[in-house]
């Protein structure tokens, strides 16, 4: 099914052939899901502001989205220009959704800068498809109020998983409603997002280089798993880490009860708009090192576009300095070039140059079967989560392992 959708793809792509050239006053459709709804809208303002071809964003619910766009391209109905999770970027472009844009890739003069994993992504047998849209990172985000109350120093954070569980457990000693940290047990995502960067931090990987044989039963997974299976048993972690499927996890470091967990960069003001002031630090192995997983979304050209020509001139202005620092930066995001990390807007706060700089150290995992095998609800990942958390560790990450393995070769 899939080769048969990716054949009448690239049939109806080559049919762009005498459109209007760039700049002649055309309307360009642009689909994205809710959660990146505000981005896409802010590019295509400031982009209408100063161009004669306008971008019109249509955002749909994000559970509903990835069946949206299968049956848009079953339809040869695609929009000019759609963004999806990056996860899902490897899986689109294999299956032709997305134009190909290697050669125009390839002439940008920045391109060497641009957030080097999720050029990977969007990347099919070599070929490029994708650009980054937006860019979410994964850090340590700890209370300094908390850590001063704990006798540690609030401009010191750990260097090391390890000395993060210490962190942990100082905190947790205050006593009352503290606890130490906060983890989304129940979520898949959740702990792909905030655990795998101590994993990458080590040398260790979670997937092999084409996403088709897991390596979630290696040593350094394990590891990580036991430090974080620790810190729940002994009560370190808040008790409601363990039924935490996403919904409530930004609300628990609200409340300004947890010391000190990984999550979201994006959750900075949020989390410091209920009055908790926050440091920010990578996350880091068991022994060292740093990393980050480089979440966001990956946007392409419709591979059923006739304005092809006119999309990509939208998709090569907003890697342009101007909308990556007028645009992103002075919004607080995360920006997609790496040599933009240190801007006007984010040195007026260093933890800003902090996240950005870690696009360049992270990894967003590459398999074309990533959401079944590991964000699905129903995915092998989830539960072998469950039980390296919860239950027996190392039969749950051997099983888990060759299930993911299963899944992933399913894509």
């Amino acid at each position: 099914m899939l080769a048969a959708l990716a054949l009448v793809l690239a049939t109806a792509a080559c049919g762009a052939d005498g459109t209007d050239a760039a700049g002649d006053g055309v309307t360009l459709t642009l689909w994205t899901r809710a959660a990146t709804e505000s981005v896409s809208k802010a590019y295509a303002e400031a982009y209408n502001a100063t161009h004669r071809d306008k971008v019109q964003v249509t955002a749909y619910p994000n559970e509903e989205y990835p069946a949206k766009l299968a049956s848009a391209g079953g339809a040869r109905a695609l929009p000019d220009l759609f963004a999806a999770d990056v996860v899902f970027a490897p899986q689109y472009s294999a299956q032709g959704l997305w134009a190909d844009i290697t050669d125009r890739f390839a002439a940008l003069p920045h391109k060497d800068s641009i957030a080097p994993s999720h050029v990977r992504a969007g990347t099919a047998e070599g070929r490029n498809h994708a650009l980054p849209h937006t860019i979410d990172v994964s850090v340590l985000l700890y209370n300094k109020d908390l850590y001063a109350k704990a006798g540690l120093d609030p401009e010191r954070p750990p260097r090391t998983l390890r000395e993060f569980a210490e962190h942990a457990h100082r905190i947790d000693r205050l006593g009352g409603e503290v606890h130490g940290t906060y983890l989304g047990g129940n979520c898949g995502g959740c702990v792909e997002f905030t655990l795998w960067p101590s994993v990458w931090a080590a040398n260790g990987d979670v997937l092999d280089a084409e996403g088709r044989t897991a390596k979630v039963d290696s040593p350094e997974m394990a590891e990580v798993f036991a430090l974080y299976r620790g810190l729940y048993e002994q009560g370190v972690a808040a008790p409601a880490s363990k039924d935490e499927a996403g919904p409530t996890w930004l609300g628990a470091l609200q409340s300004g009860k947890v010391g000190i967990a990984p999550g979201p960069s994006v959750w900075l003001d949020p989390i410091e708009s209920k009055g908790t002031k926050l440091g920010v630090a990578p996350i880091p192995g068991l022994a060292g090192g740093e990393s980050t997983f480089v979440g966001g979304d990956a946007i392409g050209i419709g591979a059923t576009s006739r304005k092809a020509e006119q999309a990509w001139e939208f998709l090569a202005w907003t890697m342009s300095e101007q909308a990556q620092v007028e645009v992103i930066a002075k919004g607080k995001g995360v920006p997609a070039r790496t040599d933009l990390a240190t801007n006007k807007y984010a040195t007026a706060d260093p933890r800003l140059v902090t996240v950005n700089n870690l696009v360049a150290k992270g990894r967003t995992p590459y398999a074309r079967n990533f959401n079944a095998s590991f964000n699905d609800p129903q995915s092998p990942w989830l539960r072998t989560v469950r039980g390296a958390l919860f239950g027996d560790a190392a039969r749950s990450l051997a099983e888990g392992n060759s299930a993911i393995t299963k899944s992933l070769r399913q894509g």
